[in-house]
């Protein structure tokens, strides 16, 4: 029977197996060592040459990817060993990337989740786990990096099972196999050894060994006619775009006609131009392919993910995959500063960027783009705040100009009520600092569903927070734990509106004119704040430089100059000694964002700046916010005029608009309830 629509599609269970292939995802929380051990799979099992050059986490391949160390997008790979073909599917760790997650587990029959032997499940495994369970497929746990120092193997394997109790596994899921295992050092165990101490076995032919016992073959029914789902694009300069697709039933081969099955229901005739399979890093030519076989296809321009290929005299298409609904979302638009289009080569038309947005949702079934007021900007739904940093980093990288907004939240109307995501925060703090996280969480409405004293010095924390409450939160979190705090959090369901939030309790410093930024006029703005500019960058009035050290925005001339004359100042020799500025990051700008400010991305850099750049334009926009609210704000901040944070409209920058979000639990909505 096809799968249900809640979840990823499996094979039918009657009928013939394929018993010299296995399907295997490998889920994990973030670093918990899943590249890695895929890895030494590859190596073990001879799909490289003893003196290859091969690098570290070879299927983290993208540049993002290897800059932040995790993984992105899921990728499939395959090993050969015993006479046993086994299909890896290597799926990200962070929730942001759910969709990737949801796709690898429709290709798999079993899943490998990986717990590391210190950390114990956090947020992302609870995650990954849950989606395992709801397509009902069987786990081999496998305990990492046992040769840590401070592990705790015993603990983290009971800590796993309560796991599965608490997401309602059954009695079947529950008796799962456990191996142990050191990815790093390529080996595994089914005895369990010593905390911090390697497994017994001298590599990984435990793991093997339990993969082909635990994890069923591909089951189909002879009789049925070709079913092979996509769930997967790619494209090459020289096929074009490729799917990547699970064969349920049936067989395909090359130069077949095949019928295309799509979203809205029609079909389509087409030809298979190109058949490919996977042997370890690379796609190999193939004349056909059987039930369980993960290939990949050329000759098709227009398919898209969740579609059929089917018999085309006995169509059968299998349901769509469906994957969790957006929670964050953000303007993203032409850039429109002062400083638009000075670099050679850039991309900045709205048709390029409308273009460019629509291609992302070719291969990212968790993203959503809706339309503005404005032609020239577009509201962009996603899972949390990393996946839509990630692709306005990719953008920028691609050559694009972009205006991007500050992440809100995506609310829901359930019975009459706004409802608003919340999130399930795992911390990991130093017991010097309980305080200070606590305080600072109190502000945001977390509230503390758990707290574990390991008693080596560290305490975790686990709290729902309202998904806004994170916005900005890990900057202030890393500063009040001097750095060596841990967080991860994960999307834990809707829940009503909290009410309003503190928002960042410290304004903008604001240029109020054209020009560069000179040491003299920085050496004065110092004791105001700190500045995100080194001396000499051009600016622009509206241009954010620097945090204010007070509520409200201070309104600065940071182009000013010494004054020469013929008269010599004792002073006049002394230097100005400049703090270094801090420089801000992609995801560093969207938190500081406040809601009258936006970020400016640039192939060469990153700006903060005013939506609306006028002074005065923007000092009569608070003015009728405050005559609207009926609480005229005084202006805060000494040396210059102060503006409070209130959302500017119009002008300079992308606008917010409220969209309906797609699917269960009501209408959506961007923002705050009225």
């Amino acid at each position: 029977m096809p799968a249900s629509p809640s979840t990823p599609a499996v094979p039918s269970t009657a009928g013939a197996t394929r018993d010299d292939l296995r399907n295997i995802a490998i889920v994990a929380h973030v670093d918990h060592g899943k590249t890695t051990l895929v890895d030494a799979m590859l190596w073990q099992s001879g799909a490289f040459r003893a003196n290859a050059q091969v690098a570290e986490r070879v299927l983290d391949s993208g540049d993002l990817e290897r800059e932040k160390g995790i993984t992105i997008l899921a990728k499939n790979t395959a090993v050969h060993r015993d006479g046993l073909t086994i299909n890896i599917i290597d799926t990200p760790g962070h929730a942001d990337f759910g969709g990737e997650v949801e796709r690898g587990l429709a290709m798999a029959d079993g899943v490998l989740l990986l717990v590391d032997a210190s950390e114990g499940p956090l947020p992302q495994t609870r995650f990954v786990l849950h989606k395992t369970l709801q397509a009902r497929l069987p786990v081999i746990l496998v305990i990492n990096k046992v040769d840590r120092a401070d592990a705790r193997i015993a603990e983290v394997v009971d800590a796993c099972y309560e796991l599965f109790l608490d997401l309602d596994a059954t009695e079947e899921q529950i008796e799962f196999p456990i191996v142990y295992a050191c990815a790093r050092a390529g080996r595994a165990s089914v005895s369990r050894p010593g905390d911090g101490t390697l497994p017994d076995s001298p590599d990984l032919a435990p793991l093997f060994s339990v993969i082909a016992q635990s994890i069923p073959p591909p089951r189909y029914d002879p009789a049925a006619p070709l079913r092979a789902q996509v769930t997967n694009t790619d494209a090459s300069s020289y096929l074009g775009r490729i799917a990547l697709c699970r064969v349920s039933s049936g067989t395909i081969s090359r130069g077949q006609q095949v019928a295309l099955c799509r979203r809205d229901g029609s079909l389509q005739r087409v030809k298979i131009s190109e058949l490919f399979l996977t042997a370890a890093l690379d796609r190999v030519p193939a004349e056909s392919a059987g039930p369980g076989d993960i290939i990949a296809v050329a000759g098709i321009p227009d398919i898209m993910i969740g579609e059929t290929l089917a018999d085309p005299d006995d169509p059968r298409p299998l349901p769509l995959i469906i994957v969790d609904e957006p929670a964050i979302s953000m303007t993203i638009g032409v850039n429109t500063s002062p400083m638009a289009g000075r670099q050679k080569g850039t991309k900045i038309t709205a048709r390029l960027v409308s273009a460019r947005l629509e291609r992302e949702l070719v291969g990212n079934v968790s993203m959503r783009v809706f339309p503005t007021p404005r032609p020239d900007t577009w509201e962009v739904q996603g899972r949390g705040e990393l996946a839509l940093a990630v692709l306005v980093e990719t953008m920028r990288r691609e050559g694009y100009e972009l205006t991007v907004g500050r992440p809100q939240v995506v609310t829901r109307e359930i019975s009459g009520a706004v409802h608003e995501p919340v999130e399930r925060l795992a911390i990991d703090v130093a017991e010097e600092f309980f305080g200070a996280v606590t305080q600072l969480l109190a502000t945001r409405k977390g509230h503390l569903d758990a707290m574990t004293n390991h008693g080596t010095g560290w305490v975790r924390l686990e709290y729902v927070v309202p998904a806004r409450g994170l916005i900005g939160f890990r900057t202030e979190f890393l500063t009040a734990t001097r750095g060596t705090g841990v967080a991860h959090h994960v999307f834990d369901g809707y829940q009503p509106w909290f009410g309003t939030l503190r928002t960042r309790p410290s304004g903008s410093l604001v240029a109020d004119r054209m020009g560069a930024a000179t040491p003299y006029a920085m050496f004065g703005l110092q004791e105001r704040g700190s500045l995100f500019v080194s001396p000499g960058t051009e600016v622009y009035e509206g241009m954010i430089v620097g945090e204010n050290s007070r509520p409200g925005d201070m309104d600065v001339n940071i182009c000013r100059e010494r004054k020469l004359s013929n008269v010599r100042q004792s002073t006049g020799e002394e230097l100005e000694r400049l703090v270094p500025p801090r420089l801000l990051s992609l995801e560093q700008a969207l938190e500081f964002c406040a809601d009258d400010e936006c970020v400016e991305v640039t192939p060469s850099g990153i700006r903060l700046r005013k939506m609306v750049l006028d002074a005065r334009d923007r000092e009569r926009t608070r003015a009728r916010a405050a005559r609207a609210s009926g609480t005229a704000r005084p202006a805060q901040g000494g040396g210059g005029r102060a503006r409070s944070a209130r959302p500017a409209q119009g002008g300079g920058g992308p606008a917010r608009s409220a969209r309906p979000a797609q699917g269960g639990g009501g209408r959506a909505h961007t923002g705050s309830p009225a």
